[in-house]
Protein backbone atom coordinates (compact mmCIF):
# COMPACT_ATOMS: atom_id res chain seq x y z
CA UNK A 1 0.00 0.00 0.00
CA UNK A 2 1.17 3.59 -1.04
CA UNK A 3 -0.04 7.04 -0.46
CA UNK A 4 2.14 9.70 -1.93
CA UNK A 5 4.44 8.02 -3.33
CA UNK A 6 5.55 6.50 0.67
CA UNK A 7 5.15 2.83 2.03
CA UNK A 8 2.27 2.68 4.89
CA UNK A 9 2.46 -0.17 7.30
CA UNK A 10 -0.69 0.20 9.68
CA UNK A 11 -0.69 -0.26 13.19
CA UNK A 12 -3.84 -1.20 14.34
CA UNK A 13 -5.34 -0.60 18.06
CA UNK A 14 -7.93 -2.50 19.63
CA UNK A 15 -10.09 -2.06 22.32
CA UNK A 16 -10.70 -4.18 24.43
CA UNK A 17 -12.88 -3.81 28.07
CA UNK A 18 -12.70 -6.53 31.01
CA UNK A 19 -14.51 -9.40 30.10
CA UNK A 20 -16.95 -9.12 33.12
CA UNK A 21 -18.01 -5.65 31.42
CA UNK A 22 -17.77 -6.64 28.28
CA UNK A 23 -20.60 -7.16 25.38
CA UNK A 24 -23.74 -6.68 27.96
CA UNK A 25 -26.06 -6.63 25.14
CA UNK A 26 -24.92 -10.00 24.74
CA UNK A 27 -26.54 -11.48 28.21
CA UNK A 28 -30.37 -12.19 26.95
CA UNK A 29 -29.15 -14.65 24.21
CA UNK A 30 -25.76 -15.83 25.94
CA UNK A 31 -26.14 -15.68 29.82
CA UNK A 32 -24.01 -13.98 32.02
CA UNK A 33 -21.22 -16.50 32.56
CA UNK A 34 -20.94 -16.90 28.79
CA UNK A 35 -20.85 -13.95 27.34
CA UNK A 36 -17.33 -12.95 28.98
CA UNK A 37 -16.38 -16.40 26.91
CA UNK A 38 -17.95 -14.78 23.85
CA UNK A 39 -16.23 -11.21 24.16
CA UNK A 40 -12.87 -12.74 24.46
CA UNK A 41 -13.07 -15.14 21.10
CA UNK A 42 -14.24 -11.80 19.47
CA UNK A 43 -11.47 -10.52 20.48
CA UNK A 44 -8.77 -13.84 19.33
CA UNK A 45 -10.75 -14.17 16.08
CA UNK A 46 -10.01 -10.03 15.06
CA UNK A 47 -7.23 -10.07 15.90
CA UNK A 48 -5.69 -12.86 14.62
CA UNK A 49 -7.44 -11.72 11.14
CA UNK A 50 -5.56 -8.65 11.48
CA UNK A 51 -2.66 -9.56 11.79
CA UNK A 52 -2.84 -11.72 8.82
CA UNK A 53 -3.67 -9.11 7.14
CA UNK A 54 -0.83 -7.75 4.51
CA UNK A 55 -1.06 -4.14 5.07
CA UNK A 56 -1.05 -4.82 8.41
CA UNK A 57 1.86 -3.94 10.51
CA UNK A 58 1.03 -4.71 14.39
CA UNK A 59 -1.63 -4.72 16.46
CA UNK A 60 -2.08 -2.95 20.22
CA UNK A 61 -4.63 -3.95 22.36
CA UNK A 62 -5.83 -1.50 25.22
CA UNK A 63 -6.95 -3.41 27.36
CA UNK A 64 -6.76 -4.23 31.86
CA UNK A 65 -8.14 -7.42 31.67
CA UNK A 66 -5.51 -9.95 32.73
CA UNK A 67 -6.63 -13.37 30.38
CA UNK A 68 -7.58 -11.34 27.48
CA UNK A 69 -3.91 -9.51 27.39
CA UNK A 70 -2.36 -12.60 27.86
CA UNK A 71 -4.07 -14.76 25.12
CA UNK A 72 -3.89 -11.92 22.71
CA UNK A 73 -0.10 -11.61 23.44
CA UNK A 74 0.46 -15.27 22.59
CA UNK A 75 -1.09 -14.68 18.80
CA UNK A 76 1.23 -11.56 18.87
CA UNK A 77 -0.66 -8.76 19.39
CA UNK A 78 1.16 -5.94 21.90
CA UNK A 79 -0.85 -5.19 24.86
CA UNK A 80 -1.36 -1.66 26.70
CA UNK A 81 -2.73 -1.16 29.95
CA UNK A 82 -6.14 1.36 29.74
CA UNK A 83 -3.71 3.87 32.13
CA UNK A 84 -6.06 6.89 31.20
CA UNK A 85 -9.48 4.79 32.72
CA UNK A 86 -11.55 7.36 30.87
CA UNK A 87 -13.95 5.37 28.20
CA UNK A 88 -13.33 4.15 25.14
CA UNK A 89 -12.03 7.06 22.81
CA UNK A 90 -9.78 7.94 25.59
CA UNK A 91 -8.38 4.39 25.37
CA UNK A 92 -7.72 4.39 21.83
CA UNK A 93 -6.10 7.95 21.35
CA UNK A 94 -3.74 6.58 24.17
CA UNK A 95 -2.81 3.29 22.04
CA UNK A 96 -2.69 5.56 18.87
CA UNK A 97 0.36 7.71 20.95
CA UNK A 98 1.87 4.65 22.34
CA UNK A 99 2.42 3.46 19.11
CA UNK A 100 3.78 7.09 17.68
CA UNK A 101 6.51 7.22 20.52
CA UNK A 102 7.62 4.14 18.87
CA UNK A 103 7.12 4.98 15.07
CA UNK A 104 6.29 8.53 14.88
CA UNK A 105 5.67 8.24 11.05
CA UNK A 106 3.36 4.91 11.85
CA UNK A 107 -0.29 5.70 9.94
CA UNK A 108 -2.74 4.40 12.79
CA UNK A 109 -6.39 2.97 12.98
CA UNK A 110 -8.66 1.62 15.47
CA UNK A 111 -10.36 -1.25 14.88
CA UNK A 112 -13.20 -2.62 17.01
CA UNK A 113 -12.53 -6.18 19.15
CA UNK A 114 -16.54 -7.91 17.83
CA UNK A 115 -15.49 -8.59 14.45
CA UNK A 116 -15.35 -12.74 14.13
CA UNK A 117 -16.26 -12.82 11.11
CA UNK A 118 -13.18 -10.24 9.82
CA UNK A 119 -11.31 -11.70 7.14
CA UNK A 120 -7.86 -9.83 6.04
CA UNK A 121 -8.87 -9.66 2.74
CA UNK A 122 -11.29 -7.62 3.27
CA UNK A 123 -9.88 -5.64 5.94
CA UNK A 124 -6.91 -4.70 3.30
CA UNK A 125 -9.27 -3.38 0.84
CA UNK A 126 -10.96 -1.41 3.24
CA UNK A 127 -7.24 -0.42 4.46
CA UNK A 128 -5.91 0.27 0.58
CA UNK A 129 -8.78 2.92 -0.10
CA UNK A 130 -8.53 4.77 4.13
CA UNK A 131 -4.80 5.34 2.59
CA UNK A 132 -6.20 7.36 0.17
CA UNK A 133 -7.58 10.09 2.75
CA UNK A 134 -6.07 11.70 6.09
CA UNK A 135 -8.26 10.67 8.03
CA UNK A 136 -11.52 7.91 7.32
CA UNK A 137 -14.11 5.54 8.81
CA UNK A 138 -16.12 2.30 7.81
CA UNK A 139 -19.84 2.66 9.20
CA UNK A 140 -20.85 -0.36 11.00
CA UNK A 141 -23.62 -3.16 9.44
CA UNK A 142 -26.43 -1.02 10.87
CA UNK A 143 -24.91 2.15 9.09
CA UNK A 144 -24.97 4.12 12.96
CA UNK A 145 -21.61 3.21 14.60
CA UNK A 146 -17.95 3.05 13.02
CA UNK A 147 -15.98 -0.59 12.97
CA UNK A 148 -12.71 1.40 11.70
CA UNK A 149 -10.96 4.71 12.04
CA UNK A 150 -8.13 5.23 10.27
CA UNK A 151 -5.14 8.12 10.03
CA UNK A 152 -2.59 8.60 8.12
CA UNK A 153 1.02 9.52 9.16
CA UNK A 154 1.19 12.70 10.75
CA UNK A 155 -2.86 12.85 11.41
CA UNK A 156 -4.52 12.93 14.51
CA UNK A 157 -6.99 10.11 14.96
CA UNK A 158 -9.56 12.02 16.82
CA UNK A 159 -11.82 8.78 17.72
CA UNK A 160 -15.55 9.80 18.53
CA UNK A 161 -16.69 5.97 18.80
CA UNK A 162 -19.45 5.08 20.64
CA UNK A 163 -23.47 5.25 19.81
CA UNK A 164 -23.96 6.78 16.49
CA UNK A 165 -20.19 7.20 15.89
CA UNK A 166 -20.76 7.64 12.28
CA UNK A 167 -22.56 10.87 12.09
CA UNK A 168 -20.13 12.28 14.46
CA UNK A 169 -16.99 10.75 12.28
CA UNK A 170 -18.60 12.63 9.14
CA UNK A 171 -19.09 16.16 11.49
CA UNK A 172 -14.98 15.62 12.17
CA UNK A 173 -13.78 15.49 8.12
CA UNK A 174 -13.45 11.58 8.30
CA UNK A 175 -13.73 10.89 4.48
CA UNK A 176 -16.56 7.71 4.86
CA UNK A 177 -15.62 4.22 2.98
CA UNK A 178 -17.80 2.30 0.84
CA UNK A 179 -16.73 -1.02 0.85
CA UNK A 180 -19.50 -3.63 -0.51
CA UNK A 181 -17.08 -5.97 -0.63
CA UNK A 182 -15.75 -6.33 2.91
CA UNK A 183 -19.30 -7.33 4.59
CA UNK A 184 -16.81 -9.26 7.43
CA UNK A 185 -15.08 -5.15 8.59
CA UNK A 186 -18.51 -3.85 9.01
CA UNK A 187 -19.91 -7.15 11.07
CA UNK A 188 -19.44 -5.87 14.63
CA UNK A 189 -21.20 -7.96 17.44
CA UNK A 190 -23.58 -6.67 19.59
CA UNK A 191 -26.78 -8.77 20.28
CA UNK A 192 -27.63 -12.36 19.63
CA UNK A 193 -29.21 -11.04 15.80
CA UNK A 194 -25.45 -10.13 14.60
CA UNK A 195 -24.20 -13.04 15.88
CA UNK A 196 -26.54 -14.92 13.75
CA UNK A 197 -25.82 -12.57 10.74
CA UNK A 198 -21.80 -12.96 11.29
CA UNK A 199 -21.89 -16.80 11.42
CA UNK A 200 -23.45 -16.38 7.81
CA UNK A 201 -20.82 -14.68 6.71
CA UNK A 202 -18.62 -17.41 8.52
CA UNK A 203 -16.71 -16.82 12.08
CA UNK A 204 -13.49 -17.47 13.46
CA UNK A 205 -12.56 -21.13 15.07
CA UNK A 206 -12.37 -19.21 18.50
CA UNK A 207 -15.94 -17.86 18.38
CA UNK A 208 -17.30 -20.82 16.49
CA UNK A 209 -16.42 -23.06 19.26
CA UNK A 210 -18.36 -20.93 21.78
CA UNK A 211 -21.47 -20.56 19.84
CA UNK A 212 -23.24 -24.56 19.49
CA UNK A 213 -25.45 -24.01 21.71
CA UNK A 214 -26.91 -20.75 20.06
CA UNK A 215 -26.91 -21.95 16.83
CA UNK A 216 -27.98 -25.58 17.47
CA UNK A 217 -24.83 -26.96 17.09
CA UNK A 218 -23.91 -25.25 14.01
CA UNK A 219 -20.28 -24.07 14.82
CA UNK A 220 -19.79 -27.92 16.14
CA UNK A 221 -16.64 -29.18 14.05
CA UNK A 222 -14.62 -26.08 14.08
CA UNK A 223 -11.13 -26.36 14.21
CA UNK A 224 -9.72 -25.97 17.88
CA UNK A 225 -7.34 -22.70 17.90
CA UNK A 226 -4.92 -24.87 20.19
CA UNK A 227 -6.19 -28.61 19.11
CA UNK A 228 -6.84 -31.01 15.96
CA UNK A 229 -7.97 -30.15 13.01
CA UNK A 230 -11.76 -31.29 11.91
CA UNK A 231 -14.35 -30.69 9.04
CA UNK A 232 -15.63 -27.02 9.44
CA UNK A 233 -19.31 -26.58 8.52
CA UNK A 234 -20.14 -23.97 5.94
CA UNK A 235 -20.43 -20.88 8.48
CA UNK A 236 -17.31 -21.46 10.09
CA UNK A 237 -13.79 -20.61 8.61
CA UNK A 238 -10.16 -20.85 9.82
CA UNK A 239 -9.19 -18.38 11.70
CA UNK A 240 -6.89 -15.77 9.40
CA UNK A 241 -8.77 -17.27 5.78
Amino acid sequence: MRRDGADVGWSLVVPLKPLVRAKSRLSRAAGEEFRPKLALAFALDTVTAALACADVRDVAVVTDDQLAGERLAALGARILPDTPARGLNAALAHGAAAIRARRPGAAVAALNADLPALRPAELELVLHSASLFPRAFLADAADIGTTLLTATSGVELEPAFGGASRARHLASGAQEITAPDAPSVRRDVDTGEDLLAALALGVGPHTALQTPHLTGGAARGAKAPDGPERQLPPQVRASGA
